[in-house]
């Protein structure tokens, strides 16, 4: 499966954006998806995974209450929403697809299977 990350883009602190990652192929919907992001220098960071049919969601704890994932199968697309937008987010945010149902790994990039090319969000003080 291929995943094509876009929405990224420069936005001041405090301020909101949309992530979308398309997926091809028909398997999209048996698919857990999760978003990471990497800021230079460092690793990459779990943000948040969805199941393959949407009701389970998890969140790293620096984004839980600001940070919405979603999911569309009809659309083979997952969306992150980020709200209250931090400086120190300025990252390349990744999509990926993992083909297990579940892991009490999710957190791990290690886990996934395919990733997006990721998209750059700048914040800006």
């Amino acid at each position: 499966v291929q995943l094509q990350a876009s929405g990224g883009g420069l936005v001041q602190a405090g301020g909101s954006l949309r992530l979308s990652c398309v997926a091809s192929g028909r398997a999209f919907s048996t698919y857990a998806m999760g978003w990471f992001r990497q800021c230079p220098g460092k690793e990459r960071e779990f943000l948040t995974r969805i199941s393959w049919s949407g009701v389970n969601t998890y969140y790293a704890d620096s984004v839980k209450g600001r940070f919405t994932i979603s999911r569309d199968n009809a659309k083979n697309t997952v969306y992150l929403q980020m709200n209250s937008l931090k400086p120190e987010e300025t990252a390349v945010y990744y999509c990926a697809a993992d083909r297990s149902s579940f892991s009490a790994l999710y957190n791990l990039a290690s886990q996934y299977d395919y990733w997006g090319q990721g998209t750059l969000v700048t914040v800006s003080s």
